[in-house]
């Protein structure tokens, strides 16, 4: 979804590395700049039993996710991050990626790309977007 909202270099700025597995790599369809490192998970045993609750690329960003320290997934499909979260690991989303970069100074508002959003094929409730502008400090409330 940041690809889509020209804000892909926001992950960089927040997070410094970013890294991603082969099978995520592969369901892309945008090249990946440079500064994304590609890394193949190491229990494939473990990828194998994710695969049947969720698909691959959340599957193995999963494993990845687990063997990684001071790591945090960024998943939007509800049932991936509940799956994820399951496990013990740290998930944020595309909303909660927007935020950070607000807090951390490297975006100046979020309403923008709030509207940038809206007018993908992203699935924003109104009441997710009013929380979200709240917490950025945005509302009209």
């Amino acid at each position: 979804m940041l690809k889509k909202i020209d804000q892909l270099d926001l992950l960089r700025k927040i997070y410094g590395s970013v890294v991603t597995t082969p099978t995520v790599m592969s369901e892309v369809r945008f090249e990946v700049p440079d500064w994304v490192v590609v890394r193949k998970p190491a229990n494939t045993d473990l990828e194998e039993r994710l695969r049947m609750v969720v698909d691959r690329g959340e599957a193995s960003a999963m494993v990845l996710a687990l063997e990684t320290d001071d790591s945090t997934l960024i998943l939007d499909d509800l049932r991936a991050r509940r799956e994820a979260r399951s496990l013990g690991i740290e998930v944020t989303g595309t909303l909660g990626v927007i935020l950070k970069g607000k807090r951390d100074g490297c975006i100046s508002a979020v309403d923008p790309l709030i509207r940038a959003i809206r007018k993908t094929n992203f699935r924003l409730s109104k009441e997710v977007e009013e929380e979200v502008l709240r917490l950025a400090g945005e509302s009209e409330v």
